[in-house]
């Protein structure tokens, strides 16, 4: 929610940080994932013309900076993919210390475009098969480059790399929480085959974190940029892919809430092996453990939304498809 405290600190930003001859014209919430996200466009002072169009990211007052709260740490990691010339916004101003808004921030330059929400796309978006498969298919071609991306060099110290252990095992205290006690059965049965089965020699790399259509930009038709960066680390790279995988898999979804005109799973996987000039045997496990994650999350989404704790109406349509990302996780793991 924009505050007056909010208007107040940014209109101060501006006069400071970006020039006194420009001043706000417009301030909106977003819908950021962690922390509190905020469109915003200047103005030349005495005019009406848009000089400038930023995003604002901050972390919620009071909350510990780790993890997907902690914004800052975007920052280098946003410079560097700039830098290497990949497609993710330029960020000019960011601090680590508390002045400007009593927390810290970072203020990215907004790209042209809008993100493709699988399961309910904007209207701007065409619901064809012609439309559709080619925002997935450009998603899927520029991974490669991130996680081609020499990490080792560009964020030497950014973040040392998390063990696939830890990934698997810290979705249990989540899952425990499901709503329903049927869910968090069939979560311990997969953390188990997970756990059985793990790989142990995926590249390590870059990743994303929650990489599908949904979080890139397309305008007119061609991707823009890659954006909300918040759970990205260090650590096995396969799992964006196993994550786009398991977004396109229609087995994990309902008749009412499904992803819409996806490529096939396994031309996902080609796409992408293609761009690494690689195959990977282990992709189905990461597709598995993709859909475990999410459905984890799901769990406790769920609850609070059921709560009143945290008002989303999407997590009632997520709701119907836990008990089956589970199972065709299941499924995948037992088949390999």
């Amino acid at each position: 929610m924009v505050t007056d405290e909010l208007q107040s600190n940014l209109e101060s930003f501006i006069q400071t940080r970006i020039g006194a001859e420009f001043e706000l014209a417009a301030i909106s919430d977003s819908d950021g994932h962690a922390g509190l996200t905020f469109l915003f466009e200047t103005r030349v002072k005495g005019t009406q013309a848009s000089a400038g169009r930023y995003v604002l990211k901050i972390p919620p007052k009071g909350v510990a900076r780790r993890g997907n709260t902690d914004v800052y740490r975007q920052a280098p990691l946003l410079r560097a993919l700039r830098a290497a010339d990949l497609p993710v916004p330029k960020v000019p101003w960011a601090d680590a210390d508390e002045t400007a808004f009593g927390v810290p921030f970072i203020v990215m330059e907004r790209l042209p475009g809008q993100t493709y929400f699988v399961w309910d796309p904007l209207p701007s978006f065409e619901r064809t098969p012609r439309a559709a498969e080619p925002l997935w298919r450009q998603a899927v071609e520029v991974l490669p480059r991130f996680h081609q991306f020499d990490w080792q060099t560009h964020l030497a110290n950014w973040q040392a790399p998390e063990p696939l252990l830890e990934q698997i095992t810290r979705w249990q205290r989540i899952y425990r929480q499901a709503p329903e006690p049927r869910w968090a059965e069939q979560a311990a049965v997969v953390e188990a085959l997970l756990l059985a089965s793990m790989p142990t020699s995926a590249p390590i790399g870059l990743y994303h974190g929650d990489y599908q259509p949904g979080n890139v930009l397309y305008d007119a038709g061609k991707l823009t940029g890659v954006i909300d960066w918040e759970i990205s680390g260090i650590g096995d790279s396969l799992l964006d892919i196993g994550w786009l995988m398991m977004s396109a898999d229609q087995a994990n979804w309902v008749d009412s809430w499904r992803s819409i005109y996806p490529p096939s799973v396994a031309e996902i996987r080609d796409i992408y092996e293609r761009g690494m000039g690689h195959t990977y045997a282990e992709l189905p496990w990461y597709q598995a453990f993709a859909g475990f994650r999410l459905a984890s999350i799901g769990c406790l989404n769920v609850k609070l939304h059921r709560r009143g704790q945290r008002h989303d109406p999407i997590w009632e349509n997520m709701g119907l498809c836990l008990s089956a990302m589970f199972e065709r996780a299941r499924e995948i793991l037992v088949s390999r």
